[in-house]
C-alpha cells in the first residue's frame, strides 16, 4: 500500500464535492459508465503524482504506436523479451530494419507460412496495440507510475487477461511501481485480495467519485471467502451505477426479457440483470456496493427476509436507517402497537421488525396447527396445510425455518378472511398487523434499493402455471414455458400480464 493524499476538484462533473484519497494499491483501476470523468480524474491523480516526486507517464486512449517503436531499438532487452511473448502468442516474430532517412521500420515474420510482412501496413490493431502495452511495461526504469486509458482497446479478452497477468508479474518484480488502468473492460477487474479493492475507484454519473480506503475485520472476512467466486460476468457493476442483482438464473433470465417491456425501456439503458447465485451472495454484492458508493439495486424473493447476509447488510444500511428514523414520529401509534414501552425506548431497527414480523407468524401458525388436529381442514386452507405440514415433517424446528415463515406470511397475504375466521380473537387482531408491517418491511427495504417479492419468488408471477407456496421446483420447465408465452405474445398482453413483476422492475431500473 503506498500513501499519497490526492484531493481533486471538478466542479462541472459533480459540483462542490472534493474526491479524495490516501492509500493507493500498486495496481489501481479507474472504472464508470461513459461519461463519468474517469479520464480527467486520472490526470488530476497523475499531476498531483508528479507534483509529489514521481515519475509519471501517461498512454491516452488516441496514444501514437511509433512513439513506442523507438524504445525497441534501443532496449535490446525488452525487444528480446516482446519477441519471446508474440513467438509464443502468435507464432510470429518481430524485427526491425532501417530506412534511408533513420527512422525503424519493425517487419513481422509469420513463421507457419515463412511469410514477411510490414508491421503497420498488414498487421491487425490488436498485435500493434499488445506491443505498444508491453513495451510500456517492460520498460520498469522509464517511470514510476504508468497511467493507460482503456488498456483494452482492439484486444481480445484473453490479450487483455494476459496484460493484466504482466502487470502483476511487474508489480511482484517491484514494490514502488504503480499502475493505473481507466478501463470499460470487466477483463481487468482481477481482483484477488479484499486488499486490491483499495485500489479501485468508480466513477459516476453527476456524483463524485467513490473508493474504499479500508475495510473491516468482518468485511475483510466476507471478501476474502467471496473474491474466489466473483467472476467476469459479475463484475458488470463496477461500469454502470444501475446493475440489478438477483439471486438465480431463472430470475435473470425473466427480468431481462421484461426489462424490454417497461414504460421508458430508454429510461433503462445501461442496466444489466445479474444472477449471483443465492440470497446470501446478493448480501455480499449489496455490501460491495455500499462500500463502494455504487447504486446496485436488488430483487428478491420473500425468504430473504427471514435469514442471510443481506437482511444483516439492509439493516446496517444508513439508506434503512435513515428512512426509519424519518419514520417514528408518523408510525408513533403503529410502533406503540407492536412494540412494549421498554422497546420504544430503544432504536427502532429493521432487524427488529422482522423480529416482530417473526414472532406474529409463528403464534398465527402455532394456533393454525391446533385448530387443524381438532377440526377439519377448510378446502382453501389445505394446500397451506399440507404445505406446512411438509416443512415440519422435514425439518426439527420447522418455525425457525426461513421457507416455513415465508410460507405462512404468503398464507396471511393470501387467506387472511380464512383465517380470521377459525383463529381466536386475539390471534386474528394480529392479521391486519402481520399484513401492515410486511408492508412497511418492503417499503423499508426499498430506501436500499432492494425490492423483495411480495408474493415470494418469480415463480408465483407466472400466468402459464399456477405455483402457489415457497419452495418452488422444477423452476427451468416453469421457465420456458412462460418464455414461450412472452415471446409469441403482443406487447400490450404481457405488460397486463406480468404488470406487478414490470412495476417492480420498473422502480428498480429507476435511475432517481
Amino acid at each position: 500500500m503506498i500513501e499519497l493524499e490526492t484531493r481533486v476538484k471538478i466542479p462541472f462533473l459533480w459540483g462542490k464535492t472534493v474526491f479524495k484519497k490516501s492509500n493507493w494499491s500498486q495496481i489501481n483501476l479507474i472504472v464508470g459508465p461513459n461519461g463519468s470523468g474517469k479520464t480527467l480524474l486520472a490526470e488530476k491523480i497523475s499531476q498531483q503524482f508528479e507534483a509529489a516526486g514521481y515519475s509519471v507517464k501517461f498512454l491516452r486512449a488516441d496514444r501514437n504506436y511509433s512513439d513506442q517503436i523507438s524504445i525497441l531499438k534501443d532496449n535490446e532487452k525488452i525487444r528480446l523479451k516482446i519477441e519471446k511473448v508474440l513467438s509464443s502468442m502468435f507464432g510470429k516474430s518481430i524485427t526491425f530494419i532501417e530506412d534511408i532517412d533513420g527512422t525503424l521500420i519493425p517487419i513481422v515474420e509469420n513463421k507457419a507460412w515463412n511469410v514477411e510482412y510490414m508491421l503497420e501496413e498488414a498487421e491487425c490493431h490488436g498485435l500493434r496495440e499488445i506491443i505498444s502495452l508491453l513495451v510500456n511495461l517492460y520498460d520498469s526504469t522509464a517511470d514510476d507510475c504508468l497511467f493507460i486509458d482503456e488498456p483494452e482497446l482492439h484486444l481480445h479478452p484473453q490479450f487483455q487477461t494476459f496484460f493484466m497477468n504482466e502487470i502483476r508479474k511487474e508489480v511482484s518484480h517491484s514494490q514502488q511501481r504503480m499502475f493505473f488502468l481507466i478501463s470499460h473492460s470487466p477483463f481487468y477487474i482481477d481482483l484477488r485480495t479484499p486488499e486490491e479493492l483499495s485500489g479501485v475507484i468508480v466513477c459516476h454519473i453527476n456524483k463524485a467519485p467513490t473508493s474504499i480506503e479500508e475495510l473491516s475485520e468482518e468485511d475483510d472476512a466476507l471478501f476474502r471467502r467471496f473474491l474466489p467466486r466473483f467472476n467476469t460476468y459479475h463484475k458488470q457493476f463496477f461500469f454502470s451505477d444501475n446493475q440489478i442483482f438477483v439471486e438465480g438464473y431463472t430470475d435473470q433470465q425473466m427480468f431481462t426479457y421484461l426489462l424490454t417491456f417497461i414504460e421508458d425501456e430508454y429510461s433503462a439503458a445501461g442496466t444489466g440483470i445479474i444472477d449471483v447465485g443465492g440470497k446470501d451472495e446478493l448480501g455480499v454484492f449489496c455490501k460491495v456496493c455500499s462500500l463502494l458508493g455504487t447504486n446496485g439495486r436488488i430483487i428478491t424473493d420473500l425468504d430473504s427476509l427471514f435469514s442471510g447476509k443481506l437482511r444483516d447488510v439492509a439493516n446496517e444500511d444508513e439508506r434503512v436507517v435513515g428512512w426509519l428514523e424519518k419514520q417514528k414520529e408518523r408510525q408513533a401509534d403503529f410502533y406503540s402497537s407492536i412494540f412494549s414501552t421498554k422497546e420504544l425506548a430503544q432504536e427502532i431497527t429493521f432487524d427488529k421488525l422482522i423480529y416482530r414480523l417473526e414472532r406474529y407468524l409463528i403464534k398465527v401458525s402455532q394456533e393454525l396447527h391446533e385448530y387443524c388436529e381438532k377440526n377439519p381442514v377448510p378446502e382453501k386452507l389445505q394446500p397451506l396445510m399440507e404445505k406446512l405440514c411438509q416443512l415440519r415433517e422435514k425439518h426439527e424446528n420447522a418455525e425457525a425455518v426461513d421457507t416455513y415463515k415465508t410460507v405462512m406470511l404468503q398464507g396471511v397475504n393470501k387467506l387472511d378472511e380464512e383465517l380470521t375466521a377459525l383463529l381466536s380473537p386475539a390471534t386474528a387482531a394480529t392479521i391486519p398487523v402481520i399484513k401492515n408491517l410486511a408492508a412497511f418491511i418492503l417499503a423499508a427495504a426499498e430506501a436500499a434499493r432492494i425490492y423483495i417479492l411480495p408474493r415470494g419468488c418469480i415463480e408465483h408471477y407466472y400466468t402459464r402455471t399456477s405455483i402457489q407456496y415457497m419452495p418452488v421446483s422444477a423452476k427451468d420447465r416453469l421457465f420456458r414455458n412462460e418464455l414461450e408465452f412472452i415471446q409469441d405474445a403482443h406487447r400490450k398482453s404481457v405488460r397486463k400480464n406480468y404488470s406487478e413483476l414490470i412495476e417492480i422492475l420498473e422502480k428498480a431500473a429507476g435511475r432517481n
